[in-house]
Order: structure tokens, then sequence, then C-alpha cells
């Protein structure tokens, strides 16, 4: 993509970058690129991730947890110093990663599956195919000529970076559910990766997963040690490691061996503020905030430098060049994210929550579909009445529950699914 220098854009970024679906003019001082970050900070989509489950729901009554609108702005934070270090574009770094997860339904991945399934024969569900979806349609900014919602009306080059998987459901690997554009969002799609290789995530894209995996790996395993799903004492117990290295290598699906994994672990046990035992006290606290500290500094620094060995000097922005991460980091942060889905996901006293929060799920998407416009919020009636087919129809329906916090969703099964006693 031949990109021509304009003053009023960062280096490496061109005007192609910076237009917008529906052409706009402005007034002020503010780049661009500052603008989309600011509609994303002022979206009410973004508001509800502070309701929003992380790994343990807001609902649960523990206090300190993180949920998804605190995981974005950790999130964002890593990705603004990436950026920095890199070259990129600071504004659309930052942006992509607070955007991120704002398709993300009740109950997290959770509820993601529940979602796909009800929406099977309507073109399925996914989070990030979501996020696309609540940018660019969903949440009320601006409007096309004809009178239709364009979403927030971002740039091309923000759209793009907010863009984990670009590429549609037929078109993910077999056995993946990973997807990034709804059959009915293909025109935006196709516009805002314009001049793009099929499949190639942008350098600010790529900086944006980096941030979020770095984010996930750290904070979900310091959440899980301090709510108590996780015995720091356990994981040291040299006893039952070759177990947990196992349920590790089964998370991570094949992706590494073994051994690779098991040293992985090593490394990370090794390190000066790893934790062999949790009392919660104030230096226990403080000795698992600089582990994860530490852990972010680690894959960064490594991940940036090796970065920018391969890119030689070359620019990185768009896709001047990829973001590389050594194979020990990915390894590292696997097991990281590894030891919280074998102690918390996988845990069993965590499925019968997860079962019900499904089900609630399923049968609110029921309720939903057999009231019809009646049991939609206006914008969603609208989007019921307007559709051409059942498929169309149920994608409203979807996009509803989809908006729904996890206690507004709780709050809508009371209303809808629960009968009432006489």
């Amino acid at each position: 993509m031949t990109r021509v220098a304009d003053p009023g854009l960062p280096p490496g970024y061109g005007p192609a970058d910076a237009e917008r679906f529906v052409p706009e003019t402005h007034g002020g001082a503010r780049s661009d690129f500052a603008r989309d970050r600011a509609r994303v900070l002022h979206s009410s989509g973004w508001r509800r991730l502070a309701a929003k489950t992380q790994v343990l729901s807001p609902t649960a009554g523990i206090d300190f947890a993180r949920n998804r609108l605190t995981h974005s702005l950790e999130v964002a934070q890593i990705g603004r110093e990436l950026a920095v270090s890199l070259g990129l574009a600071q504004d659309v770094v930052d942006t992509a990663c607070l955007a991120h997860d704002l398709g993300h339904p009740p109950f997290g991945h959770n509820g993601e599956k529940a979602l796909n399934t009800w929406a099977k024969d309507a073109g399925g569900f996914e989070g990030n195919a979501q996020t696309l979806r609540v940018l660019t349609r969903l949440e009320p900014k601006r409007f096309g000529p004809d009178g239709e919602s364009i979403g927030l009306n971002l740039t091309r080059a923000t759209l793009d970076a907010s863009c984990k998987y670009p590429w549609s459901l037929p078109e993910a690997a077999p056995g993946s559910m990973k997807f990034g554009y709804f059959a009915d969002d293909e025109p935006v799609f196709a516009w805002l990766r314009a001049g793009a290789a099929e499949r190639v995530k942008c350098a600010e894209a790529q900086a944006m997963d980096l941030s979020d995996d770095i984010a996930y790996s750290v904070h979900d395993f310091e959440d899980a040690v301090v709510s108590e799903y996780i015995d720091p004492e356990i994981l040291t117990a040299r006893s039952g490691h070759d177990s947990l290295i196992r349920a590790v290598s089964e998370w991570a699906g094949g992706s590494f061996t073994s051994d690779q994994l098991g040293a992985a672990y090593d490394r990370i046990s090794e390190t000066e503020t790893w934790l062999t035992r949790w009392d919660g006290s104030r230096a226990h606290q403080a000795q698992l905030k600089n582990f994860t500290s530490d852990m972010i500094g680690r894959f960064a620094r490594s991940s940036v430098a090796a970065t920018l060995e391969a890119a030689d000097g070359a620019p990185l922005a768009r896709y001047g060049s990829g973001i590389v991460v050594p194979d020990d980091i990915h390894a590292e942060i696997a097991v990281l994210k590894g030891i919280v889905a074998a102690f918390v996901m996988a845990s069993g006293r965590r499925q019968p929550t997860y079962r019900r929060q499904r089900e609630l799920l399923t049968e609110l998407l029921d309720a939903l579909w057999a009231a019809g416009e009646s049991g939609l919020e206006p914008a969603f009636a609208a989007d019921f009445r307007a559709a051409s087919d059942d498929a169309g129809a149920r994608r409203a329906v979807v996009d509803q529950v989809a908006s729904l916090t996890d206690q507004s969703a709780i709050a809508w099964h009371k209303q809808f699914c629960e009968v009432p006693l006489v």
C-alpha cells in the first residue's frame, strides 16, 4: 500500500489511513486519530464494559476482580507503550486496545458460546466480529446519506487496527470459530481493508493483539491468586508439576510441546518476584503486583527487541513490517494463560456457574425471539422490523442480548423468562 507523507499525520501514515467510511470535516486542533479515541471513550458500549465479565463476573461479589473495562484500559496502557517503542501511531493502537472487547456479550467467552450456538443458522456469533459491528453500525454517532447508522465512523487505520481476525467465518481455519466480520458487514470490512493482503493483520492490530495477550495472561493470573482460585504453594509443589503442564498443554491445543511449556514454567517460576505462598498480606499483594509488572516488561521488551531486529530499520506502520514475538515468550504467555484456564475456567467448581450462564442467555434469546420487536429496545426493534428474513431478525435479537451487561442480562431474564408465583 503506497503512502504519501502528510504533515497532519504521524510518520508512516497517509491520507487513505485517515479516511472515514462517510467523509467528515472538523474544526479544532485534534488529529483524526485522537478524535477516534475520544469517540470510543465516550461511547455507551465502552461504558457497559464496566459490568461485563473478564474472567470472574462482576455479579460474583468479588469487588477487586477485573472487568472488561479495566482490562481494556490495561491493554491500552501496554499498547500505547509498544506503539512508542515501535514507531506506530499511539492513538491508533490505543484506540484499538480500548475497543477490542466492545463486542463481548454478558459472561465473557462463556456467553459467546451460548450466542454462537443460538445463532448458528444466522451466521453464528463471534465477539471480535461483533466489535466491528458495534463500531460501524450499532453504536449511535454518525449516519450515512441513506439515513443508515454507520456507528462511530472511525478512520480506516483505527478500524483495521481493531480487527483481530481479518476474515469471515467461511474463511476461518478448519475447526476454528474465530472470525472478524458477519456477512452483512462485508461492505465496511472491504472498505477498511482496501489495499491489504488477505488474512494479514496490520502492525497496529498485531500490537493490540500482543497487548491483549500480555494483559490477559498476567492480570487474570493475578486475579485468580487474589480470589484464591490458585494456590501458589500448589503451583510450586513439584509433585503436581507434570499434571499441571499436561493441563496447560491441553489448553494450548498443541501449540507447544510439554517440554517447551515445562521450560517456560521453570523460567517464570525462577523470577525473583514469583510467589511461593499467599496469605493476602500487603507484602504478598505487593510481591504479586511486582510479579505482574515484571512479566509485562519481560514480554514487551523481548517482543520489541525481536521486532526491531527483524525490521532492520524499515518502518512498521500499517503494513510496513510485522510484530515478532519470540517463541519462548509465546510459551511463557501460554503457561500463565493455561494455569488460569486449568484452575478457573476448567475448574469443577465453576462448571455449574458456566452452565447456568449459558442456559440463562439461551432462555433469554428464545423468549425475545418469541416476543418479537416488542421485547427489544427501540433501536434493535427497528432492526428487527427492517430485517428481510429470519436470519436478519435473529441477528437483531443477538445484537440486543450481546449489548447487555451481566447484571442486565440477569434482570432481563427475570423479566421475560421467570414465571411469577401466584
